[in-house]
């Protein structure tokens, strides 16, 4: 397996491997990982749909990119993806998979014909003072102290920033600016959480900078995930003679350990309370989803609050028992036994009463029955105890959305703290109480509060213990590698494997990235996985992020006024000049 860039690569269509008719393959977990694991073996491997099984020990597939309506609680989102355009992994997968929408159009075209006709961005991104605008201006307000830590984390290595959280690199002056509000809740980092991650984040999108105040950068599908990615792809799968079995709760991987090699050996499993297992030789590949964002989820309803689960969780148990077989398959506690610093809780509203939209449309600017773009990304409400966001997609959100009715994500990441009406912490509350909350922060009058929360909305709100596992501090060795060393027939995917390019983790991107390598590297593919979008060897990017930083204020060269002029002078007519102007880093 290698990596690469290009038309020349992207374009090419691999040979059948050798002995690719002669194997199998297991994949646990049916999650986007599983899923696109299985279309790069059917497409690129060339191995036959009906040699490929996958293990879910839920009623459905989807892993965390879910939608579904709970008849008697209402619809459900956990979360959403935020995608770009050089998720090049995911739009290499889904270029293939035909969409469900539109004859004769792949997921691909109907997604990028959707943001060409509807390009996405927010005309309000944080509100204070109940739904009034929060003047955030497009400005980050990073202090020169601030713009320094940022570009020392910026040009440190992956090792010093191993095990370190993002307050001992960032200081005081960053915390409290508006590139931190912004940062923090469109990803959702703490500032516990990994100061390597973050540094990731941003080699990855350095060339979004510019956009992270308005969502200009980012592109969302026109349905929730589940309907738009997931359902077309496992309907492909499906109709290639992939076999999905439901109800199977994988418990263990045997593996044969040796100087040289590991082989796994057998899948261990439980169904209907009855042990099963199949043996696997070389040729029976096995993919193995490890860990999981949205373990042990609780959903409660507009009149009962969601529970904290810290019980057994299969998919972390089931990775700790495999790591307790090699080293080299990673170390689970790192991510999994921190629940206090990995959950936030998330609630989807639906709104019955006309008079709610009113106030959705008054922050967002836009018609939310219009069935484009609505608030273009996350509302932040800046003053919320709980940090409250919302964010209202295009509409219907579901396909068997009524026409009168609009669906919203709302989530804080502070469930712990008491609310500004409620005067509850968030993870205590019922759906009607979030509704109070985020009626109050949008607006509306105190006096019909409670009116509108009890009968013009249904909200189920929905707590996640390991929703920001990923973003535990880690050193190398604290995730298996997608194959290691020695390993002849068995992969980690999803967002717990290490993939050795320099990605970063909670994207969808991430998880077809890695079942990408995996493949292409146990049949050994002859393509290259696409790499990851280098803007951040790209100098133009770099001096577009960096003017932004600084909210366009340009370089003040230290020195006498007649050596400053003599330096400018020197690079006035030369490339290096042209790129300071054009990025408006010095004036003409």
């Amino acid at each position: 397996m290698y990596y690469s860039s290009g038309n020349y690569e992207a374009f090419a269509r691999p040979r059948k491997p050798d002995g690719v008719e002669n194997k199998t393959a297991w994949f646990v977990g049916s999650g986007l990982a599983a899923l696109a694991g299985a279309a790069f073996l059917i497409r690129d491997a060339h191995m036959a749909g009906d040699k490929i099984t996958i293990l879910e020990r839920l009623k459905l597939p989807g892993g965390a990119l879910d939608g579904i309506e709970e008849p008697e609680k209402g619809f459900v989102i956990r979360g959403g993806r935020e995608m770009e355009d050089h998720f090049e992994c995911l739009w290499d997968l889904f270029r293939s998979i035909p969409s469900l929408e539109i004859d004769g159009a792949s997921v691909l075209d109907e997604f990028y014909w959707l943001n060409k006709d509807d390009p996405n961005f927010s005309l309000q991104r944080a509100t204070m003072d109940r739904g009034q605008d929060a003047r955030t201006d497009g400005l980050f307000t990073l202090s020169e102290r601030a713009q320094k830590e940022i570009i020392k984390l910026f040009l440190a290595t992956r090792e010093e920033m191993e095990n370190k959280r993002i307050d001992e690199v960032l200081g005081e002056d960053f915390l409290e600016s508006n590139f931190w509000l912004y940062w923090r809740t469109m990803f959702a980092f703490e500032e516990w959480h990994s100061a390597l991650e973050m540094k990731l984040y941003l080699h990855r999108f350095i060339h979004h900078i510019g956009g992270l105040p308005d969502f200009s950068a980012l592109k969302f599908t026109k349905y929730n995930q589940y309907e738009s990615l997931v359902m077309p792809l496992v309907q492909w799968l499906a109709d290639q003679g992939v076999v999905f079995r439901y109800g199977i709760e994988v418990t263990d991987i045997d593996f044969d350990i040796r100087a040289d090699t590991k082989q796994a050996t057998r899948i261990r499993w439980l169904e209907n309370g009855a042990e099963g297992a199949v043996d696997l030789g070389p040729d029976d590949l096995v993919f193995m989803t490890i860990g999981s964002l949205t373990e042990n989820s609780d959903n409660g309803d507009h009149h009962t609050p969601a529970k904290l689960d810290e019980g057994p969780a299969p998919a972390w148990d089931l990775w700790r028992r495999i790591a307790a077989k090699d080293p080299a398959f990673g170390r689970p506690d790192v991510f999994g036994a921190h629940i206090p610093e990995t959950k936030w809780e998330s609630a989807t509203v639906t709104t019955l009463d006309p008079r709610i939209p009113e106030y959705i449309g008054k922050i967002a600017k836009r018609d939310p029955f219009s069935g484009k773009v609505v608030t273009g990304g996350i509302v932040t409400a800046k003053d919320s105890g709980w940090l409250m966001s919302w964010t209202v997609n295009r509409q219907p959100h579901f396909k068997k959305q009524p026409s009168d009715q609009i669906v919203v994500w709302v989530y804080s990441l502070f469930v712990d703290a008491p609310g500004d009406y409620v005067k509850k912490p968030m993870q205590e509350c019922t759906g009607e109480e979030i509704t109070q909350e985020w009626l109050y922060h949008i607006g509306v009058p105190v006096a019909d509060i409670p009116e509108l929360a009890a009968t013009g909305a249904k909200t189920v709100p929905v707590m996640m213990p390991y929703i920001t596992s990923f973003f535990m501090p880690r050193k190398a060795g604290d995730r298996p590698d997608v194959i290691p060393a020695g390993a002849v027939n068995f992969a980690f995917i999803g967002q717990f494997a290490e993939s050795k390019q320099r990605d970063c983790i909670f994207t969808t991107e991430y998880s077809v990235r890695t079942p990408m390598e995996a493949v292409y590297t146990l049949l050994n593919v002859e393509r290259g996985v696409p790499e990851v979008f280098n803007s951040t060897y790209d100098v133009r990017s770099l001096l577009a992020a960096t003017g932004r930083l600084r909210d366009g204020e340009e370089f003040r060269i230290p020195g006498p006024a007649f050596l400053r002029k003599l330096l400018l002078g020197k690079i006035d007519n030369t490339q290096i000049g042209a790129l300071l102007k054009e990025f408006h880093l010095v004036s003409d």
